[in-house]
């Protein structure tokens, strides 16, 4: 039996969607145009793309497109699975993406379109997936259960390597398990990469030796060349680091592969880019196509904001996305690890704690939260692991304020309305 490549569609259409849909399956496969020199109805239909269901949704009064261009409503919308052959495609990413979703958004007639389903057969399990994924995540953290409690150093503040050695010392000392480069953070001139790394991971180390717990610290390495991505990586492996910031839609799928089959590190990806390609609803992609391609090529930590967020993105967004990463491919082996971050305290401990299913695999990140903190850092931290336990044992908001005082600090200034 051939095995196939699904993909899902949302159309819109002042047309027929059902004509669209099967112009979309033709022109991404075996196209329109006319029969070549040995061209047959049989090498065609074992090539082609098929529309395999087409289901009507409501019609939408407001257009999709800029006012001008010619095309009014009203517009009729429809969600469309198409069956490519694997056969035609095979396992490349590129080959995938350029099939069947980035010439999608070139077709007439379509006033709308966007990508909201990807089934793939097993045979894309060659791609190496996660090389730590959750359990490795925990094991280089040395957090075998409950959240992993992370902190974030931003680069808007200027700071110089020395400086930035000093923060990490602080947040050590604090308690966290985790901290990263902010994306922004590569190489800047005031504080370049390497000097960064070896500022920095000294502190690590006389942490590590004198309490036993070394906190991961992951490197903005990001680099449009994929040498220079590994010169960064190899020097941060050099200096005793685990862990790397990669900003993935700034290094493509072809950079990101590059690094990961040569990487020694935990690959923590930051998915800035990704609203350019969601945030119309009527265009671009749903975060659960998205999210298998670069679970696939092998990231480790995947960032997906949070409740709250300070972002554009909606609650329910955020939990869809949860719940996206958190759901095997192929098997549990390809899940990495959720990063819930933006704008996080302790206060949505309780809602993220019930809306992601009551799982405390996850990265919790929190930086105005942890260095805002009234009283300190230290407090920041403990503020933070107080409302998740409090979260498991069913207390409320409230109930969590008024038994724990660091919480309690936090909660009068970020969560009373």
């Amino acid at each position: 039996m051939t095995q196939m490549i699904r993909v899902t569609y949302l159309i819109e259409t002042p047309g027929d969607p059902e004509a669209i849909a099967a112009k979309i399956a033709a022109d991404q496969s075996t196209g329109t145009f006319t029969e070549l020199p040995g061209e047959t109805e049989a090498l065609r239909a074992r090539h082609a793309a098929r529309v395999e269901s087409l289901t009507p949704l409501p019609d939408h009064d407001q257009p999709a497109i800029p006012q001008g261009a010619g095309i009014t409503g009203p517009f009729r919308r429809a969600r469309a699975t198409i069956a490519y052959p694997l056969e035609s495609i095979g396992t490349d990413i590129a080959a995938l993406i350029t099939v069947t979703t980035g010439g999608v958004f070139a077709m007439r007639g379509l006033t709308g379109i966007r990508v909201v389903g990807l089934d793939l057969p097993q045979a894309f399990a060659c791609h190496p997936g996660p090389q730590f994924g959750i359990e490795g995540s925990r094991r280089l953290m040395g957090v075998p259960q409950g959240p992993m409690i992370a902190s974030i150093i931003k680069p808007s503040l200027g700071l110089s390597p020395e400086d930035t050695a000093q923060v990490v010392r602080m947040l050590c000392e604090a308690g966290v398990d985790f901290i990263k480069d902010d994306e922004k953070m590569m190489s800047p001139a005031y504080a370049p990469l390497k000097a960064r790394v070896d500022a920095i991971m000294p502190v690590i180390r006389d942490h590590a030796d004198r309490t036993g717990k070394k906190v991961m610290y992951a490197f903005g390495i990001s680099s449009a060349d994929p040498d220079v991505m590994m010169r960064n990586h190899d020097h941060v492996v050099a200096q005793g680091g685990n862990a790397a910031v990669v900003n993935i839609n700034s290094v493509g799928h072809g950079g990101f592969s590059f690094l990961r089959k040569r990487s020694q590190l935990c690959l923590h990806a930051h998915r800035n880019g990704w609203d350019l390609l969601t945030r119309h609803p009527g265009l671009g992609y749903d975060f659960g196509p998205y999210q298998q391609i670069w679970r696939l090529l092998g990231l480790d930590q995947f960032q997906i904001n949070g409740i709250g967020a300070k972002y554009w993105e909606p609650d329910d967004s955020f939990v869809q996305s949860f719940a996206d990463v958190s759901r095997p491919i192929f098997s549990d082996a390809d899940r990495p690890l959720p990063v819930v971050c933006s704008g996080q305290w302790g206060g949505q401990a309780f809602e993220t704690w019930r809306r992601t299913g009551q799982t405390l695999d996850l990265m919790y990140l929190g930086g105005g939260g942890i260095h805002g903190h009234p009283n300190g850092p230290a407090a920041g931290v403990r503020s933070i692991r107080h409302a998740w336990q409090a979260a498991q044992a069913g207390l409320t908001i409230q109930q969590a304020a008024a038994e724990d005082p660091d919480f309690r600090a936090a909660y009068e200034k970020w969560g009373r309305p």
